[in-house]
């Protein structure tokens, strides 16, 4: 038999080694071992066919217009099933989507649908990503070499934290305050977390920083959760000056009356996914003086152009290849499977290095993807925050 697996990952068998009834099934590919051949299996015989949803793998090919390459095929048995040939240290949310009648388009409003719709693998192993807007959570597959995620779950015996809503200068902001806070006990460092109403009432990332806080990974931190998933995210989260300063010049210093938050910009990390990400590392950018650390999660850092290298593109990296090094350090990572991403950030890796910026710099394979980025957001706090 195949050796026994950490709890939470799945069974992997050596070639030729039977399988068991628990997918998704792990087995190790003949031709390569840095590969595995991942089955997943869907026993509704109720159904016309179903779509595997393996995040930013599948919606690759539904921008490419053809979603047949994830499309289960019947088994003898009634069942469903699908084989991807993935790395071995590939980690991705996935979901499963039976229909009836045609399967569904590739238009923005089928794969909405789609998404709507789509559940959990019923026989998943990792505990289930959760999700919002009242969508079905989704399934997690870690491969054996994924980079490890020690911070994430949240621990027994570990002093917790509290996280209280408030309004801040027009904004909603969860601020979660470490175990043992005191308004007279800082100055705390202080993390800005962009996009915050997933990070605070989806993830709860005070999970994470509570850890991160018990293992000495970082300080006790004050962490201020800005709710931006709103209207106003396009605007806001699109290298925007006056949503920048009001970061800086009012949720900053109201942090620091309200519960001792530093003032120190080395103290001061605002980080961010996507848009967010392209924002964290403008305001480090911009404001230099109030961010002195940007962590950057799969930044969009084409805007205000997709088209890739076009002279309207990549605005952001522009400036910064152009004008004076600022006071800042940088924590960027972006995920192999990001297609639409991963030049974009490559490129602004080589122009931080070339301008003698303190980057650290990461790629993972995985894609845009919540499961990636919660640990990924914990080893960026504590590499900017460590020590500190």
């Amino acid at each position: 038999m195949g050796a026994a697996q950490p709890q939470g990952q799945p069974r992997v068998t050596t070639p030729g080694e039977p399988t068991v009834d628990a997918p998704p099934v792990v087995a190790l590919d003949p031709d390569d071992p840095a590969y595995r051949l991942v089955t997943f299996t869907h026993r509704e015989a109720d159904c016309d066919g179903v779509l595997a949803l393996l995040h930013t793998v599948t919606d690759k090919d539904r921008h490419a217009g053809d979603l047949t390459p994830h499309l289960m095929e019947r088994q003898a048995d009634g069942s469903w099933s699908i084989t991807y040939r993935l790395r071995e240290d590939h980690r991705a949310s996935y979901q499963l989507y039976p229909f009836r009648g045609e399967a569904p388009g590739t238009t923005r409003a089928d794969w909405l649908r789609v998404l709507d719709r789509a559940r959990p693998d019923p026989y998943d192993t990792e505990p289930r990503l959760p999700a919002r807007d009242g969508r079905h959570p989704s399934s997690v597959l870690s491969l054996p070499a994924a980079p490890a995620q020690p911070y994430v779950a949240r621990r027994e015996g570990v002093p917790r934290g509290r996280t209280v809503a408030h309004t801040a200068a027009g904004r909603r902001v969860d601020v979660h305050l470490p175990a043992g806070h005191r308004a007279d006990g800082g100055p705390y460092p202080v993390a800005v977390l962009l996009d915050g109403e997933m990070w605070g009432g989806v993830l709860s990332v005070g999970d994470t920083l509570d850890n991160l806080a018990a293992d000495g990974a970082i300080p006790p931190t004050v962490a201020l959760l800005v709710h931006t998933m709103g209207p106003q995210r396009p605007d806001d989260l699109s290298c925007n000056p006056a949503f920048v300063d009001l970061l800086a010049d009012r949720l900053l210093p109201w942090a620091a009356t309200e519960f001792g938050a530093s003032t120190d910009p080395a103290d001061t990390v605002v980080a961010g996914q996507s848009a967010g990400g392209l924002t964290a590392a403008y305001a480090a950018y911009r404001r230099p003086e109030r961010f002195g650390n940007a962590l950057s999660q799969s930044g969009s850092f084409w805007w205000p152009d997709e088209t890739e290298f076009d002279v309207g593109s990549e605005w952001l990296t522009r400036r910064l290849a152009a004008e004076q090094r600022r006071p800042a350090r940088f924590w960027i990572e972006v995920g192999l499977q990001e297609w639409m991403l991963l030049a974009q950030n490559r490129h602004l890796r080589d122009v931080l290095t070339a301008r003698g910026y303190d980057l650290a710099y990461r790629e993972f394979n995985g894609g845009h993807d919540y499961a990636c980025w919660r640990g990924g957001l914990a080893d960026g706090l504590a590499h900017l925050l460590g020590g500190r």
